[in-house]
C-alpha cells in the first residue's frame, strides 16, 4: 500500500487536510515492497500475487499515481467554506473601493475546465498551482494581467476595439511597459524606458462547482520524437499522464482595481467618467472568448463566460454602495430629493410597464416633495429645481396622468425652477 513521504507520528489519515496538502506532502505515492515493508522511493507497489493456469505466484508492480491523485480531488466541508470565506472578504474588500470608483468586479462561469501551475515540479509529472497557505486552488493575478494584456493589444492592433477605444497609449497607460534596461534605473523612470500601469490585479478564487476538482488525461504518444530525436510516426507507445482541473461550472469573480491619480497623470481621459472600466471589461470578454485563463488554453482549457446573474446583482450591489457613499455628505434635503428617487425607481421596476392611478401613495409623495421645496427656507435655487427635474422625469411613468401639463402646473414645477 502506498504511503507518504511524512514521519510516522502524523498518521496515515489525512482526510481533513486541505487539497494542496493532499496533492504535494501527503500525496500518498511511494511505493511498499509488501513482503519486507521496504519503502521503494518508486511510484509503484511491489505485490505477489497467484496468476495463471498454474496459479504460480508473480511478482507485479502496480501504479499508485492515479490512486494518489484521486485522494487529492475531494474539497471537504472546510476547504468549501474557506473558499467562500475568501469569496466574502474579496466582496467586503472590494466594495468601498468600487463605490469610489476605482474597481472593476466581473463575475464570470468556467465553460470548459480550467488548470494552471502544471510546469510546477511534482512526481505526477504536472502539478498544480495551490494558493498558501489554505492549499486551494486558484489563478494568480499575475496570470489574470498576461491574459488581459494580450487581449487589450489584440483589440488594439486588430482595431476590433474601436468602440471601446483601446490602443497602444490605453494599454501601456493601463499595464505599463518594460524597458531593455530597467534594471539599471532605480526609479524606473522614462530613462530606463520602464512604466508602470495603473492596474492592480487581484487573485481569482474560484468557487468550486461540486465538491471535487476532476481529473483530465493527456496522451503523448510521440515521446520517441521529442525525447529520442527518432523518425517521428503516428504508432509510438501511448503515454496517459494525469492531471488536476476545476470543473465547468465553476465560478470566478475577477477584481481589477486602478490607482486613479495616478492614471488621471498618465492619461486623464481614461480616469474619466469610469472609461478605463469599459476597456477592461472589453478585454476581459474578449480574454473569456478568445484567448482563455490558466493552462492549456490552445486546446479549449480555461475559456468563460460572463456570470450574468451574478454579474447583475454585483452591479446593483455597487451602484447602492456608489449611492450610500454620496449619501453620507448629502443635505437633508438633497436626501428627500434622493429618497423620492430610489422609491419612484423601485415602483417602476415592480410596474414593469403600468402605472399606478392619480392621488395614489406616489403621486402624494410628489405632492409631498414639491411642497417641502417650495416651503423649505432652507432649500437653494438648485436644489429646488433638481426636485422639479425628478418630479417631472420619475412621475409620469410610474403615475397614469390624465393631463401632465395639468399635473405639473398643479405641483407648481415652474415656481420650483425659478420660473414665473
Amino acid at each position: 500500500m502506498a504511503i507518504a513521504a511524512v514521519p510516522a507520528y502524523l498518521g496515515k489519515d489525512f482526510s481533513t487536510a486541505s487539497p494542496g496538502l493532499r496533492f504535494g506532502m501527503y500525496l500518498p505515492l511511494w511505493g511498499v515492497e509488501s513482503r519486507t515493508g521496504e519503502l521503494l522511493w518508486t511510484t509503484h507497489d511491489v505485490n505477489y500475487r497467484a496468476t495463471g493456469p498454474q496459479q504460480q505466484e508473480r511478482r507485479s508492480e502496480d501504479q499508485n499515481k492515479t490512486a494518489a491523485l484521486g485522494n487529492a480531488l475531494r474539497l471537504n466541508a472546510n476547504d468549501l467554506a474557506t473558499l467562500a470565506a475568501l469569496a466574502r472578504r474579496q466582496s467586503a474588500l472590494a466594495a468601498p473601493i468600487a463605490a469610489q470608483g476605482a474597481l472593476l468586479a466581473l463575475h464570470a462561469l468556467a465553460i470548459a475546465p480550467f488548470t494552471t501551475g502544471l510546469g510546477n515540479e511534482h512526481p505526477l509529472e504536472n502539478g498544480f498551482a495551490f494558493l498558501n497557505p489554505y492549499g486551494l486552488p486558484y489563478l494568480p493575478g499575475s496570470g489574470v494581467k498576461g491574459v488581459l494584456r494580450q487581449a487589450a493589444r489584440e483589440l488594439a492592433d486588430h482595431q476590433w476595439g474601436d468602440d471601446q477605444g483601446w490602443n497602444e497609449a490605453a494599454v501601456t497607460a493601463l499595464f505599463g511597459k518594460a524597458g531593455q534596461n530597467c534594471d539599471d534605473a532605480a526609479d524606473g523612470g522614462a530613462e530606463s524606458g520602464f512604466q508602470r500601469g495603473a492596474l492592480t490585479f487581484w487573485d481569482v478564487i474560484p468557487q468550486i462547482e461540486g465538491d471535487a476538482l476532476k481529473v483530465e488525461v493527456m496522451t503523448p504518444h510521440q515521446s520517441h520524437y521529442h525525447q529520442n530525436g527518432d523518425t517521428p510516426h503516428e504508432s509510438g507507445q501511448p503515454n496517459p499522464i494525469n492531471f488536476l482541473t476545476v470543473p465547468p461550472k465553476s465560478k470566478f469573480a475577477f477584481h481589477v482595481q486602478c490607482d486613479l491619480p495616478f492614471l488621471a497623470r498618465l492619461a486623464p481621459g481614461l480616469a474619466q467618467e469610469g472609461r478605463w472600466q469599459q476597456l477592461v471589461t472589453a478585454a476581459l470578454t474578449h480574454a473569456f472568448q478568445w484567448l482563455g485563463f490558466g493552462a492549456k488554453t490552445a486546446v479549449g482549457y480555461g475559456a468563460m463566460a460572463v456570470d450574468s446573474a451574478r454579474q447583475a446583482q454585483v452591479d446593483k450591489e455597487r451602484i447602492d454602495a456608489e449611492r450610500e457613499a454620496k449619501r453620507v455628505s448629502m443635505r437633508p434635503s438633497q436626501l428627500s430629493i434622493d429618497d423620492f428617487i430610489q422609491a419612484v425607481q423601485a415602483r417602476f421596476e415592480q410596474l414593469k410597464g403600468g402605472k399606478d392611478k392619480p392621488n395614489t401613495e406616489f403621486h402624494q409623495q410628489a405632492q409631498k416633495l414639491a411642497k417641502a421645496a417650495l416651503d423649505g427656507a432652507d432649500w437653494t435655487a438648485s436644489e429646488k429645481a433638481a426636485a422639479a427635474d425628478a418630479i417631472e422625469a420619475w412621475l409620469p411613468k410610474v403615475v397614469l396622468l390624465p393631463d401632465v401639463k395639468d399635473a405639473f402646473k398643479k405641483l407648481k414645477l415652474r415656481a420650483l425652477r425659478g420660473l414665473t
